[in-house]
């Protein structure tokens, strides 16, 4: 498992935007395989990553008893999973307004010159 941190690269700009520079979440082989599903898209990959990363934190353990001892998380909004999803349909939005193309400024020069 390779986990490596380049911005000249679609690996470390989806790090960059999840906050995975250590790669202490994804290796560089799982972040290469969310680009493949997402169409070589760096957003929506990002955002695959947060919900799968949102998911993985979802399945913790929130409550905890051992003797006398417990512990509870609480399930109140905003928590770490929240967060990432929000990040994530954020990122999945801007995809959605991105321009599908380049507009380029048409040469209307030549326009109704006889030759075509």
């Amino acid at each position: 498992m390779t986990i490596t941190y380049d911005l000249d690269t679609n690996i470390g700009k989806i790090r960059l935007l999840i906050d995975d520079k250590a790669g202490s979440q994804f290796s560089d082989e799982e972040l290469e395989s969310f680009l493949e599903d997402e169409d070589d898209e760096v957003l929506g990959a990002a955002a695959l990553a947060l919900e799968s990363w949102a998911s993985s934190l979802s399945e913790s353990v929130v409550e905890e008893k051992i003797g006398d001892y417990s512990y509870k998380k609480g399930t109140r909004t905003g928590g770490p999973a929240d967060t990432k999803m929000a990040l994530a349909a954020k990122y999945r939005e801007r995809l959605e307004t991105k321009p599908q193309w380049d507009y380029a400024e048409w040469d209307m020069t030549d326009y109704g010159s006889s030759e075509l």
